[in-house]
């Protein structure tokens, strides 16, 4: 009896010693993390600060001197659309050149949702798997095939080193008229849409690649295209929170890291038609502070209709960021945009101070969450991925 004791204790000790182990360590790297970017904050210039708010595309399948010019820029992460996949060593090459021009990792962003938004897609040149509707998906109610389906999207998105998927898409349908969201949603059911959203997502994460959920504070109640006009939700502020928010709210509460505000005005939220993307009643008031959300800010596309027929390329770069977003997706122009802002900080319409605190928290979510290394190219369209996506129509 005496030795088991004595065993017990020394187990005991040894258990303590190993948490105590990790701990120290966790602190080390976690203290290692905070230098790093204190250290890199403090080297960038403003124009590079700036820079690194903005997620950049261009839709050519190879590097030339206009894509050269915009990464000598620095900007903060690069959007992938379906024209940049040409053959699997072709793609290789043009995100590795990608990848190289950047001192700071990059966010390597996609729209890979599944249905018609999918940006990496089966062609003659890439076996990679098609991805069904996530209306079909919804209707299976399954969350663990939800899951399955986000770790097949992210272990394909992987073989090209997509850190970032613009996905999944929580805007809960109510309109059989909504050609924008349509068979993108779940469904209607806002807890469907809550469960099976943040089930991807998991899936998505658990194998290294950010979730972005979008379209905050809900599409799905509206069938006008913010590519084109601005959309205008008149449900109350306790319609929303029973629907359109719910997924959201639900969302926050298990960690989101990234949620996407959308292009659409809500006048009964807000008191006037400002885009959400643009509004600081959106982003802060009800975002940040009533949800409580603590993660990044992104916004939709920047050239999309719904912002560009109302203001000005400078206006909204000022709005967003006043509003509190820390992520500025697709300007119309790199360069312009930095000049923009800039000329803003110096007339005073822009606090430099804002500047520092996206950055800063940019850099930590950068170090904290986006994992180096490809996958292989036999992931495309695996037979273990092929299987997860047949049992979808088998539900």
């Amino acid at each position: 009896m005496k030795w088991i004791k004595i065993g017990i204790v020394l187990s005991l000790f040894v258990i303590t010693l190993i948490f105590c182990g990790n701990i120290y360590l966790q602190h080390r790297e976690q203290k290692h993390m905070i230098n790093t970017i204190e250290t890199q904050w403090k080297q960038l210039t403003l124009d590079e600060k700036i820079a690194q708010m903005f997620i950049v595309s261009y839709r050519q399948k190879s590097m030339d001197e206009q894509l050269e010019s915009i990464l000598a820029l620095k900007p903060g992460g690069f959007i992938l659309f379906k024209e940049n996949f040409s053959t699997y060593e072709n793609t290789m090459k043009l995100i590795e050149q990608i990848e190289n021009s950047a001192d700071i990792p990059l966010w390597m962003a996609i729209d890979q949702e599944g249905g018609r938004v999918q940006r990496l897609s089966p062609t003659e040149q890439l076996n990679a798997t098609l991805i069904p509707p996530m209306s079909i998906l919804g209707k299976t109610r399954n969350t663990k095939l939800a899951y399955q389906v986000g770790t097949t999207i992210a272990e394909e998105l992987r073989v090209f080193g997509v850190n970032m998927d613009f996905a999944p898409v929580l805007d809960v349908v109510e309109d059989e008229n909504n050609q924008v969201i349509g068979d993108r949603s779940f469904g209607s059911d806002a807890k469907l849409v809550a469960d099976m959203g943040l089930s991807l997502a998991e899936g998505l994460e658990d194998s290294h690649v950010l979730a972005v959920y979008k379209h905050f504070p809900g599409h799905g109640a509206t069938i006008t295209d913010s590519h084109h006009e601005l959309p205008v939700i008149t449900k109350t502020k306790q319609e929303l929170l029973a629907t359109d928010l719910l997924p959201f709210q639900k969302a926050i509460d298990a960690g989101a890291k990234v949620i996407m505000v959308g292009h659409l005005a809500v006048p009964n939220l807000t008191g006037d038609e400002i885009p959400a993307s643009l509004s600081k009643s959106v982003v802060t008031d009800l975002l940040k502070t009533e949800m409580g959300y603590q993660g990044l800010v992104v916004t939709d596309a920047l050239n999309m209709g719904a912002l560009t027929k109302y203001y000005s390329e400078k206006q909204i770069y000022e709005m967003a960021i006043n509003a509190g977003v820390d992520l500025l997706l697709m300007p119309v122009d790199l360069k312009r945009a930095i000049s923009d802002i800039k000329e803003s900080i110096n007339e005073g319409t822009i606090q430099e101070e804002q500047i520092d605190t996206s950055i800063q928290k940019i850099l930590k979510f950068k170090y904290q969450y986006l994992k180096q290394g490809k996958l292989e190219k036999d992931m495309l369209g695996s037979v273990a991925h092929q299987k997860i996506v047949n049992e979808i129509s088998s539900e």
